[in-house]
Order: C-alpha cells, then sequence, then structure tokens
C-alpha cells in the first residue's frame, strides 16, 4: 500500500515536470525568451523521452493491457529516438539526405502505435466483431487514396519524382489520417463514452496529425524554421499518450450506436466519389488503386453485415422462443405449437401434459436460489431426453413445465409415466416431486387456451388429491397414538377442530387454510406425548418446573409434524397455538399479526373447549361463561377479531360431534 503510495505520488511530480515543460517550450516558441538551442534541441528532446517513460512505466509495473502499451510506449521511443537522431547527425546539414534514418523510425512508429490500439480496443471490449477489421481496411484504403489523389502531383513536383522520397513523403500523412481512424472506430464502437484513456489517446493522434500536417505545408513551401508553436506540439502528443497509460481501465460492451459505422461509411462513399472524379479527371492511377480496393472492402463489409444480420435475427428468434434457464422452449413456443397441433388435429391427435412441481419451493428455500435455477436446468434436461422421441418439452416459468405429445393418451401410459419420473428427484432433506394434468387435443379442447387451462385445472386437482391424502393419512396415525395415550384427548382435538373451522370459515379462509387449519387444531396437543402423565393429570396447579416441561408440548409437536412433508404448515400452526396477542405466549413470544391467524384461531379454540370440559382441576362451565372469558381476555390473550368471529359462528353450545372427516 505505502510503495502503491510512492508511485502514484512520483507519476504525479514527473507529469507535473513534463507539463512545465511542455507549457515552457511553447512559450519559448511565442515569445522567443530563451536559448534556442536549448529549447530546440535538448529541452525539446528531453520532454519526447521523458513522455516515453511515462508511458513505459505502465507495463514495467502492471501486468493488465501490458502487450497493448508495450507496443505504444515502444512506438514513442522509436518517435523520440528518431528526434534524436535527426537533433544529432542531420539537423546541422544545410542538406540532409531524404529520406534518411530519422524516417525510418518516424514510419516505423506508425505500425508499432496502430498495433497497440488495436490490442488495447481488444483488451477493453468484451466482444470485437470480426467486421471491425474490415472497418479500418475500408478506411485506411481509402484514406490512403484520399492523400494520393490530393499531394500525389505536389509531392512528385517536390521530390522531383523519386519514387522513394514519394511514398515517404506520402505514409506521414496517410499514416496520420489512419491512426486517428482507428481511434474514431474505437469511440464509435464504446458508444461515445470513451472513458479518459481514449480521450486522451485521441488528443494526442489529432496532435500529432496537426503537427505533421502544418509541418508538411511549411517544409514543402520552404517556409519551416526550427523553434516554432508546431514544434510543441509533438512533445505535448507524447505527453498525452503517457498520461493515457495512467488512467483506471474501463472494459465495455460493443456498442451498436450509429456513430460505431460512420467513419467506414463515409471512407466508402470518398472512396466512391473519387472513382468516379476519374472518370472527368486526371486522377493518379495509385490514388485509383487505392480506392477500387477501398470500395471493395466494403462492399465485403457490406456482405458481412448483411450475414451478421441474419445470424443476429435467427438467435433473436430462437431466443423469443427459448427458456433461458433450462433451454427448452417457452411458453410461446409452446402456444405456437399447440396452434399448429389443432391445424392439424384432424389426422393426428396430440396429448398436452402440464406439469407443477411439488417439494420445489421447500429445496429453494433451504439450499438457495442458484442450486434451485440448477435443478429446474437439470429437471428441464432429463424432462427433453424421456419425451424425446414423441414429442417437445417446454418450460413455462418457474417451476411449471409441459409437454406435448404424439397421440391420444391417458394418465398411466408409459411416455407419461417416464416425463413424471423425470421431474421427480430426492436427497438428503428434500423430495421433489410433480403434480400434472393430461388433456387431449382435439377431443377435450378446441383451443391452445383451452386446453392449457384444462391441462391446469386438472393438475391442481391432482396436487390437491394427493396433498389432502398425505395430510389424511398421517393426520389418522397421530390422532390414534394419542387416543391411544389418553383417550378423551380424541374428543378434545376433534370439538377444537370443528370450532376452529367454523370460525375460519366466518373470518373468510378458502378451503386449503381451512384443511391446514383442521389439521393443526386436531393435533395441536399431538407433543404432549412427551409430557409426564402425573404433569398432565395433576388436580391442583403445576409449579414452576412442571410448567417448563409442558410449554415444551408445542416444540415437541412442531418437531413430530415437520418429520412429514405433508405436515410441514400444519406443524407451524401447532407451535405458534399458545401464542398471545399481546407477546406473552410461549415459545417464540410473538405478538398480533406476526402470530399466523390459524394459529390465533386455535388458541381461542382450544381454551373455550377446556372452559366448557370437566377437567381434573376444574369443572365444566356453560356456554355463556366461556364466551364472556374470551372476550374479557381479547385484546390481550387473544386477537379480537377472531374472538368476534368465533362468536359469530358458534352462537350455542357445541356438541361432541368428531371432525374425522373434515
Amino acid at each position: 500500500m505505502r510503495s502503491g503510495a510512492r508511485g502514484r505520488r512520483l507519476r504525479h511530480i514527473v507529469i507535473g515536470v513534463l507539463v512545465f515543460g511542455v507549457l515552457a517550450h511553447g512559450l519559448h516558441a511565442v515569445t522567443g525568451v530563451g536559448s534556442d538551442s536549448l529549447f530546440t534541441n535538448w529541452i525539446y528532446n528531453l520532454l519526447m523521452w521523458g513522455g516515453v517513460a511515462l508511458c513505459a512505466a505502465r507495463p514495467l509495473t502492471v501486468a493488465a493491457e501490458r502487450g497493448a502499451w508495450t507496443f505504444l510506449a515502444a512506438s514513442l521511443a522509436v518517435w523520440a529516438a528518431a528526434d534524436l537522431t535527426w537533433t544529432l547527425h542531420y539537423n546541422h546539414l544545410d542538406n540532409p539526405p531524404y529520406p534518411n534514418v530519422a524516417d525510418v523510425l518516424y514510419l516505423a512508429s506508425y505500425p508499432l502505435t496502430y498495433v497497440g490500439l488495436v490490442l488495447l480496443l481488444r483488451s477493453r471490449l468484451r466482444r470485437l466483431r470480426a467486421s471491425l477489421w474490415l472497418d479500418g481496411a475500408v478506411s485506411g484504403l481509402t484514406l490512403a487514396a484520399l492523400v494520393t489523389a490530393l499531394l500525389f502531383g505536389p509531392i512528385l513536383h517536390a521530390t522531383e519524382g523519386k519514387p522513394l522520397a514519394v511514398a515517404v513523403t506520402l505514409a506521414y500523412p496517410a499514416g496520420d489520417l489512419l491512426l486517428l481512424c482507428s481511434v474514431g472506430v474505437a469511440l464509435g464502437i464504446t458508444g461515445w463514452r470513451p472513458g479518459r484513456a481514449w480521450a486522451l489517446l485521441a488528443l494526442s493522434l489529432v496532435l500529432t496529425a496537426i503537427g505533421d500536417a502544418i509541418y508538411s505545408y511549411i517544409e514543402n513551401t520552404g517556409i519551416y524554421a526550427d523553434g516554432t508553436i508546431v514544434d510543441t506540439f509533438w512533445p505535448a502528443s507524447v505527453l498525452a499518450m503517457g498520461v493515457a497509460a495512467w488512467q483506471p481501465r474501463r472494459p465495455g460492451e460493443v456498442s451498436s450506436h450509429g456513430m460505431a459505422v460512420l467513419i467506414p461509411a463515409g471512407c466508402a462513399v470518398v472512396a466512391l466519389g473519387l472513382l468516379l472524379y476519374g472518370w472527368v479527371a486526371d486522377l493518379p492511377v495509385l490514388a485509383g488503386a487505392f480506392a477500387a480496393a477501398g470500395l471493395l472492402a466494403a462492399m465485403a463489409r457490406g456482405g458481412l453485415t448483411f450475414r451478421e444480420n441474419v445470424v443476429l435475427l435467427r438467435h433473436s428468434h430462437e431466443e423469443a422462443l427459448t427458456d433461458g434457464l433450462s433451454g427448452l422452449a417457452n411458453r410461446r413456443r409452446l402456444m405456437h405449437d399447440l396452434e399448429e397441433a389443432l391445424i392439424d388435429a384432424a389426422e393426428h391427435a396430440r396429448t398436452l401434459l402440464f406439469f407443477d412441481l411439488d417439494g420445489f419451493k421447500a429445496y429453494n428455500d433451504a439450499f438457495g436460489h442458484s442450486a434451485g435455477d440448477a435443478l429446474l436446468a437439470r429437471l428441464g434436461r432429463e424432462l427433453s431426453a424421456a419425451v424425446r422421441d414423441r414429442g417437445e418439452a417446454y418450460r413455462l416459468g418457474g417451476d411449471e413445465f409441459c409437454v406435448l405429445l404424439d397421440g391420444a393418451l391417458g394418465r398411466f401410459d408409459l411416455i407419461v409415466t417416464r416425463a413424471v419420473d423425470a421431474l421427480s428427484e430426492r436427497g438428503e432433506g428434500f423430495t421433489v416431486t410433480a403434480s400434472y394434468g393430461v388433456v387431449q387435443i382435439p377431443t377435450e379442447a378446441g383451443s391452445s387456451e383451452a386446453a392449457l387451462q384444462l391441462a391446469d385445472e386438472r393438475m391442481y386437482a391432482h396436487k390437491d388429491s394427493r396433498r389432502a391424502t398425505s395430510r389424511r393419512q398421517a393426520r389418522d396415525v397421530l390422532v390414534q397414538v394419542l387416543a391411544e395415550r389418553e383417550p378423551e384427548l380424541r374428543r378434545h382435538m376433534a370439538d377444537v377442530a370443528e370450532l376452529a373451522v367454523r370460525t375460519g370459515r366466518e373470518l373468510g379462509l378458502d378451503a386449503e387454510q381451512l384443511d391446514v387449519l383442521a389439521r393443526a387444531a386436531e393435533l395441536h396437543d399431538i407433543g404432549k406425548v412427551a409430557v409426564p402423565d402425573d404433569i398432565l393429570n395433576k388436580p391442583g396447579p403445576l409449579d414452576d418446573v412442571e410448567w417448563r416441561i409442558m410449554r415444551q408440548h408445542t416444540l415437541v409437536g412442531e418437531r413430530i409434524l415437520a418429520a412429514a412433508p405433508a405436515l410441514t404448515s400444519v406443524a407451524l400452526l401447532v407451535r405458534l397455538s399458545h401464542e398471545r396477542c399481546d407477546g406473552g405466549g410461549y415459545p417464540d413470544g410473538l405478538a398480533g399479526d406476526e402470530i399466523p391467524v390459524g394459529a390465533r384461531i386455535i388458541a381461542v379454540c382450544d381454551t373455550y373447549d377446556a372452559i366448557t370440559s370437566k377437567r381434573s382441576y376444574a369443572d365444566a362451565q356453560s356456554h355463556e361463561v366461556a364466551l364472556a372469558e374470551l372476550q374479557r381476555c381479547a385484546g390481550s390473550q387473544f386477537d379480537p377479531a377472531v374472538v368476534e368471529a368465533f362468536c359469530a359462528a358458534n352462537p350455542v353450545g357445541l356438541g361432541h360431534a368428531s371432525l374425522a372427516s373434515a
């Protein structure tokens, strides 16, 4: 941490010194203050090499994007070496050779910069399409054609037609324009939100291009002199690239912004314009060749764009019909296939299966959503494999699946059984199975909506029958256990259950809630099997130790019931059946609406039955006395709304009718 802070401090100092040096160089160029030789030869070269060192420190000390910044630092080093070579060997000559070693070094910096920019672009974009390379080719060839068309004649005259001199002179503006175009493409494909690094790189190349353009003009016109403001552009450019090297990395996606293709599209138009111009006026053959190559590259780019759009359209169509989690077809695809099946139904009957997983919510709660998603994906693959030879599997969302099979099939056909088994999984602490509905098309449904609705209704009917059967079987076993232990408890359990169901109906509970309430009311004392008889039957009040034992019966009851998955919801109500509205109950001290309404109902009904029944420690009281006691304790021990509903649902005393069939 300390070394990192020292490095940042040193870097800021270096940047500050270089910025001051560039400003001083520019001030000297404008005002003439200071020694020309000092600023032109030595301060200039020191600023160039200072920028090189700043940029080179990035790949030497930071592993990320090392390749890109190595090439960019190398391009700056070659450029600075060219300037130093010119200063030491050619600047003092009246007629230096052209081209020379310095020119070779200058031109070598262009491909190094281009490679560095491409590597940087690839590292900072998560997806880089092959078409972007063609964009660069279109832009580069067209710019080469444009530069050749505009400058070939003057350069040919100025260089006396020497081929090598012509080529080198043309290479400078062409290289600058190509690099600017590359940065323009990079800015476009990042949605014109490049961040500081790319903005500084663009500034660096713009400064270089402006300096080169002004230099070329005044050099060819014979008015160039050392020490002008033009010379400040190049160290400023190197400094901008050095600072860019240390900007925070910000990866991004390739943007679909229209400006991303504006530069290559514009270049293609320019290439076509140059070729058309060549029909009516003289156009250098080399410029025409570059323009034709650029136009061919643009045509290839258009073909590739068409292919990319076709692939994108195909993928979009597939994604629109495919569930992203399981890879199965989705609801939209199912509705389409059902419509097709109905059109062809006269010749080919089909069967729709609708599945809903049982136990998946508990699995998701126990193991987490990631594990739940993995289970859904796995079950989806197994379902698809099970029906692949006879039909198609679909995931509608959540834990709902469908299958569309060939032929008219029933619930117990082998392929249906295989599909049900594919959506079942068991492991330590969980069981996931599937309830399902079967609909034959077109005999049982004449539209896709009707088929799906009927299959859904039959699935829920199957789910309810399985749930009720499991609960009833578990309830019968446990009620018999209690009856064997304490025969009088059977009547108490039946009475409390009947009172609870009456009260629940008065409060508007639905059928599923009433079923859970009835089972919980019947089994709310199941935990008393763990309470000693001498405590249960003690004629007098219980002491503190005995009360602690007695108050454990709700927790024991919850543990017994939770062992049967079908009674999980019942177990919660049993646990909380002795909570109080004012928070003074047990075992959790919940209050008010924190207590489930079913547990609040059981508390009222259990107390009423205790008051109106003869116990070892008290005689039975009348219906009116019991109601008065409930109303007295409403708001403290009991929920007032539940007491009110109880009184409305039970205006007279209760006979000893069992609710075994509830």
